[in-house]
């Protein structure tokens, strides 16, 4: 009885203590929103235990917290969780712990606001923890939060306008559930189809991932003015990744060592994270996880310090791809212990662990060696400064009681469905088949493995049809009683069953044409493999860890479209899916192709709106479509000693090169689209030709819809380097506009491009500008330039 009472007056001491200290603690200058930000990280920091500085550094996942019979957080599982020093980043569930069924909003500010709430009363600096979204590409991960297109329909809209309206709302919604920071955008540069992840990325060519690039990142974070020294309300931490040339890995297989010279290293890969850090303020950046000639990106110094923060001005802090830190030691074998481990990933310039590997082993070496106390204090720091700028000392969490009614609403489907509709591409549309009219067609066909079933992409929670509208469902909504519509499955995404042809083909001789939806699927978050096709199980295809060696449509897709081609009906094949197709015989064979990517919880409708022409289709293709595996890499700007430069710059008596039995003409080209209407280009004006490297090259052209209907158009800005010191692209993106035109109206266009935008790597790796004559090129497309100008760079 006597211990029970010492116990009992001991812990009563200590909570009176604790509660002192913390209601002191409001009286420190770290607690007061008027003073500087450095002011208060200084204080913050020098109040602060070696052990609580580096549980900053240190992320956990709220997953592992643990429910009462009530249904309640429980104390004890946060205790045990974040313990007495606090925490620096936590997970958000991906399920909920009461039901095990995917997390929802309500689930989620509920996690959001227990947590909160414990980390500022039960840690002696009351340090609230930065809650991270571990997808954030195209919506937030909750059950009913509003899923977008994913990231390459995103780029296929070519409309930094709207994605900075969608960036804007998924900033909102996520914000109402506790979440602060979203693992998006990627500024990562693609060029290999087969490569699972293409899908997240937004494309090809570094001026288009910059510029969309830059729109996701206002939306999220805001004026990029106004977050020099803090984060407006209802915004996010955006994260640029993956820090750097991730997406062009050996053999398109994910995390494979990319060997790549510095030139295009740097003016390729390095360009859209500069503009992302420099003209955007990004407060996160997330490093690769693969090597790059030969270091490992979360052990390479040169990159995440002497780049980023020297060279970029970079202010934010590096938060670790989950495992990157730990792959140093196990995949890429450049530590040999968890010392070593944590001391390379601190010294590299890795300020957050994604996961508690080995940082924790900095607390016995940082109190023994001075330098990595200095280390440990500004990765410490950049973290806790990104949380002082982004209001969360004095902005506690509170749940809205109504969460579920402010999320998913009406207009955020009516923009998620904005977005689908810019971001699908009419491919081919032989003898005006599209757009199909609802008044005169009696019965349509609807065919195909993802005709009625919702496809996201990765890192979406769910892939479940009440969360979306199927294809299926949209020409239901869309033609009523009015057109009869016969379904049939025919096959699936994998599997070699044939078993669902017969139906297909009936149903096609049942109508008077086809719409025939096959495609891909992505996990909903992540994996590793892609795995064989068997007879009745369907697997991913595309998405994190799921990389092909072919780019033909899985399973027995392509045989079911020569199945329903055999009927004589007349056939528009709709992909649905994360990497583009080689398609040569579709293309050759089938009279219409739209590309709809993954389109996001409002996709059926989009397309169904286009199918039947109450929208005019305008996204273009932000990656060029090889003819076949065998012709990767394929890409529209290349060098001018390239395969494929016998079509720009060859003559008939000098045709350039070729393949045996091919050519290596891309199956469709960079930026191409078309459209319901035509464009008629006119009258390129160029204000000055003579320029120095400090001007800006101003031009006009006027642009006509001469058909029937009204349409959008992106115009695409070109320039060439007619003569270098290295070697410069035959072409390369400098500027576009998407405009809106009605039937018969003129629209005068114009641009302006810094002439810095000129420049190139020189011999001695300086960027520089050099005088010279230049092509202007301007067209709907990389390979359909309607108007042609020339300046010259004193």
């Amino acid at each position: 009885m006597m211990k029970r009472n010492i116990v009992f007056a001991v812990s009563i001491i200590f909570m009176i203590s604790l509660g002192s200290n913390l209601c002191f603690a409001q009286n420190y200058p770290y607690k007061n929103p008027k003073l500087p930000t450095e002011e208060r990280l200084q204080d913050l920091l020098s109040r602060m235990s070696i052990e609580e500085k580096v549980a900053q550094m240190i992320k956990v996942s709220l997953q592992d917290l643990s429910h009462d019979a009530k249904g309640k957080i429980t104390q004890e599982s946060m205790q045990k969780l974040f313990k007495a020093e606090g925490i620096g980043c936590i997970d958000p569930p991906v399920t909920d712990g009461r039901t095990g069924k995917p997390i929802d909003v309500k689930g989620l500010a509920e996690y959001s606001e227990a947590a909160d709430q414990y980390l500022r009363k039960h840690t002696r600096w009351g340090i609230p923890a930065i809650q991270v979204d571990l997808g954030g590409i195209h919506g937030q991960l909750a059950y009913d939060a509003t899923i977008f297109p994913q990231s390459i329909g995103q780029g296929s809209t070519w409309n930094t306008s709207l994605i900075y309206r969608m960036a804007e709302l998924m900033a909102k919604e996520a914000v109402l559930t506790g979440c602060d920071q979203f693992f998006a955008p990627l500024f990562d540069i693609v060029r290999d189809p087969r490569y699972g992840r293409v899908e997240e990325a937004f494309g090809e060519d570094p001026y288009l991932v910059a510029e969309i690039g830059k729109a996701f990142v206002h939306g999220l974070q805001g004026d990029p003015k106004l977050t020099k020294d803090a984060l407006p309300k209802d915004k996010l931490i955006a994260t640029a990744k993956h820090f750097v040339a991730y997406s062009v890995p050996t053999a398109g297989i994910n995390i494979a060592p990319v060997e790549i010279g510095p030139r295009d290293f740097r003016s390729i890969h390095l360009y859209p994270f500069e503009k992302a850090v420099r003209e955007s303020n990004v407060y996160s950046i997330m490093p690769a996880y693969n090597e790059v000639n030969g270091i490992p990106v979360h052990g390479n110094k040169e990159l995440l310090r002497d780049i980023l923060r020297d060279e970029y001005g970079f202010t934010g802090y590096v938060f670790a791809d989950y495992g990157g830190v730990y792959m140093l030691e196990t995949k890429h074998h450049v530590t040999a212990n968890k010392a070593e481990t944590a001391l390379l990933a601190l010294q590299s310039g890795v300020d957050q662990e994604g996961h508690d590997y080995s940082y924790s082993q900095l607390i016995a070496i940082a109190k023994k060696d001075q330098e990595v106390e200095r280390l440990v204090n500004e990765a410490a720091g950049n973290i806790l400064r990104v949380k002082f700028k982004a209001g969360m000392f004095d902005n506690p969490y509170k749940a809205p009681k109504n969460i579920a009614s402010m999320v998913n609403t009406a207009i955020s489907k009516q923009l998620s469905q904005e977005v689908a509709e810019e971001s699908i591409i009419l491919l081919k549309n032989q003898n005006k088949l599209l757009p199909l009219n609802r008044k005169t067609l009696k019965s349509i066909a609807v065919i195909g493995p993802n005709a009625d079933q919702v496809q996201y992409g990765d890192y979406s929670i769910t892939k479940d049809n009440v969360t979306g509208v199927t294809i299926l469902q949209g020409i239901k909504n869309l033609v009523g009683n009015s057109v009869k519509v016969n379904y049939a499955k025919g096959c699936g995404i994998t599997s070699l069953d044939k078993s669902g042809f017969e139906d297909a083909i009936a149903a096609a001789n049942q109508s008077e044409v086809v719409v025939l939806v096959i495609g891909g699927s992505s996990m909903s978050l992540a994996g590793t493999g892609w795995g064989e096709a068997t007879k009745d199980v369907d697997e991913p295809t595309a998405g994190e860890g799921f990389d092909r060696s072919e780019l033909d449509p899985p399973g027995v897709q392509a045989e079911l479209i020569q199945a329903l081609y055999k009927t004589g009906k007349p056939i528009v094949l709709v992909t649905v899916h994360g990497r583009p197709y080689s398609i040569p015989w579709e293309k050759e064979n089938l009279p219409a192709i739209l590309e709809a990517w993954y389109p996001g919880s409002q996709g059926g409708h989009a397309l169904a709106r286009i199918l039947f022409g109450d929208v005019n289709p305008s996204g273009k293709l932000t990656m060029t479509v090889p003819q076949s595996v065998g012709h990767i890499p394929v890409f529209y700007n290349h060098k001018p000693s390239a395969k494929g430069h016998y079509k720009k710059r060859g003559t008939p008596e000098k045709p350039g090169r070729d393949y045996v039995f091919s050519s290596p003409d891309p199956l469709f080209p960079f930026g191409f689209g078309l459209s319901y209407t035509q464009f008629e280009y006119s009258d390129l004006k160029i204000e000055q030709n003579n320029l120095n490297a400090n001007d800006s090259i101003r031009l006009s052209l006027k642009v006509k819809n001469v058909g029937q209907v009204a349409g959008k158009e992106v115009v695409q800005v070109y320039v060439n380097d007619k003569v270098s010191s290295v070697t410069t692209p035959i072409m390369e993106l400098k500027s576009f506009d998407k405009v809106f035109i009605q039937p018969g109206e003129t629209m005068l266009v114009n641009f302006s491009i810094p002439c810095r935008e000129l420049g190139l790597w020189n011999r001695d790796m300086k960027y520089v500008v050099e005088p010279g004559e230049f092509d202007i090129m301007v067209g709907g497309s990389s390979d359909d330039i309607k108007l042609t100008g020339l300046i010259n760079i004193r």
